[in-house]
């Protein structure tokens, strides 16, 4: 049995369904019945528990075999790197006697230590705890999800314009959420015995001026990307609803991103989806 925590989302939903066409029985773990009735429809197994409550988790745990662990994202109007660190405190905590043979984890390629630098500090910190703990564990390390950009399709299209908290020429890794869910389906099923840190971005590399040329493509266009200045990050974010230790954090998160040191492109695997196709999809669906 593989549970899978984090399975509403992007990457989840994606590990979801491909273990399910492969044939594995599944469980998901959600906070929402409702969720958990369409995956049921689906074919797989599902519970409803919330992932502070220690110990109904490690009840949950003791039931599977396999676990995919990505820490849930904190309410932006929370003081996020708070709420994110009890909610892995409580998920560490739920492995102890939980019988698990094997833990794939969900990072991303800038996680360094660090505090109030958003998930990047809070991830690292779960490398490094799983690493010290029994469980055979691998880390996949993600690029930018290139559904991070989706949040801006509004402004895209009332005012053609993409704003970015990124110079608009910085070119780095992005990748789609669905490969990532595909590598990660590929290392939950891997023997046992097998503990490692795997790099996944997408076909190529771009800039959110890139971002912007394929929104115009798929909206028949011209977008143009607007970098934030930096001393307006923060305003940006309270407007847009995140509190301040939130909107504090993630702008620090952002100079760290930054500054981190990318792996080369061929020491990654590489997914498929290229950002034009990704873009172009989001939008018709949004249309």
């Amino acid at each position: 049995m593989h549970i899978i925590l984090g399975a509403t989302g992007h990457i989840g939903s994606s590990l979801t369904q491909a273990l399910l066409e492969r044939g594995e029985r599944v469980e998901i773990v959600t906070r929402d019945e409702g969720k958990a009735d369409a995956w049921r429809r689906r074919g797989a197994r599902a519970v409803v528990v919330d992932v502070h409550d220690t110990g109904a988790l490690r009840r949950v745990f003791q039931g599977g075999k396999r676990l995919y662990l990505l820490n849930p994202p904190a309410p932006p109007s929370t003081d996020t790197a708070r709420e994110e660190r009890a909610t892995l405190s409580s998920i560490l905590s739920a492995l102890e006697g939980s019988g698990l043979e094997k833990i794939v984890a969900q990072s991303t390629y800038a996680a360094q230590p660090g505090d109030r630098i958003g998930d990047l500090g809070v991830l690292y910190e779960m490398e490094q705890a799983l690493a010290a703990q029994p469980i055979p564990s691998s880390i996949l390390r993600g690029a930018y999800y290139m559904s991070n950009w989706e949040a801006s399709l509004e402004t895209v299209m009332a005012k053609r314009e993409l704003p970015s908290f990124y110079p608009t020429d910085m070119v780095f890794p992005m990748v789609a959420p669905s490969n990532l869910g595909e590598v990660a389906a590929r290392l939950m099923t891997e023997p046992l015995g097998s503990s490692r840190l795997v790099h996944v971005e997408g076909p190529e590399r771009y800039s959110p001026n890139d971002v912007a040329a394929a929104f115009g493509a798929a909206l028949k266009t011209v977008i143009r990307a607007v970098e934030i200045p930096r001393a307006d990050r923060v305003a940006v974010l309270r407007s847009m609803g995140f509190s301040e230790p939130a909107a504090e954090s993630f702008s620090a998160m952002t100079d760290a991103a930054m500054r981190a040191e990318i792996p080369a492109p061929e020491h990654a695997i590489r997914g498929t989806t290229s950002l034009a196709t990704y873009v172009t999809q989001r939008v018709q669906v949004s249309h």
